[in-house]
């Protein structure tokens, strides 16, 4: 039985929240979307959230009629005041900080404020995130600790309670393609393989076993890894493009 109540899924179309909002549509009764441009150096996963979700309505009957609007909203202030590999053509490389520049400081405690604003204006308490700190980069604002404050804090400048859920926290990406599967079986995990996007420098020439990708950025790198770990037990699915 569902949850009744709504929940907002934070989805940028790539591999994580794609699974993140099967997630959601497989445990509340209403699900709707909230997806973000920030001035990233690349528009394809803004691009593949509308394939997502049309072919998720169409090949999931059980979760068709639980998925609701979608909000894009303009968060270009965050690209304003970045500089960083993921808002300019900079190289990929690691910061003085010990940090990947792909780290866009304040992005996703922005995005979860914007998105609880919504939310409370939409009748939501469940906001739907992609965070985790198993494979991850190092990010400080998808560590649970900073998940577990942002929703103490909204709570209280909010007078709402909110739940902030990171089904993915302490998952792997071997686990998070085995979540995928456990969810919508092989379908839904040959539709994240193909539609998502997690290049940082969004390359869609070049389909690997594992999806679209340059194939040597650290999110190609990182997805091809628990590909790998994943088909060691394969399901029956084809990987050949």
């Amino acid at each position: 039985m569902a949850i009744p109540e709504t929940a907002l899924v934070l989805f940028s179309g790539g591999q994580d929240s794609a699974t993140c909002l099967a997630w959601a549509l497989d445990r509340f009764d209403h699900v709707e979307t909230i997806g973000f441009d920030y001035g990233q150096r690349h528009r394809i996963e803004l691009d593949c959230r509308d394939t997502l979700r049309a072919e998720i309505a169409a090949q999931f009957p059980q979760w068709r009629g639980k998925l609701g609007p979608d909000h894009l909203l303009d968060l270009g202030v965050v690209g304003t005041i970045s500089d960083t590999a993921l808002t300019s053509d900079a190289a990929i490389q690691f910061s003085d900080t010990g940090l990947p520049n792909t780290f866009v400081p304040g992005r996703n405690i922005l995005m979860f404020t914007v998105a609880a604003a919504l939310a409370y204006r939409r009748g939501a308490r469940h906001l739907v995130g992609g965070m985790c700190e198993t494979d991850y980069s190092g990010y400080p604002d998808c560590r649970d600790d900073t998940i577990k404050a942002l929703q103490v804090a909204l709570g209280l400048g909010m007078d709402k309670r909110f739940v902030l859920h990171t089904p993915l926290m302490w998952l792997d990406k071997a686990a998070t393609w085995e979540l995928a599967e456990d969810l919508g079986g092989v379908d839904l995990v040959e539709l994240i393989r193909r539609e998502s996007h997690s290049c940082y420098l969004g390359d869609r020439d070049h389909l690997h076993p594992w999806g679209f990708g340059c194939g040597t950025c650290p999110a190609c790198q990182l997805r091809s890894k628990g590909w790998e770990a994943y088909r060691a037990n394969p399901p029956d699915l084809a990987t050949t493009p």
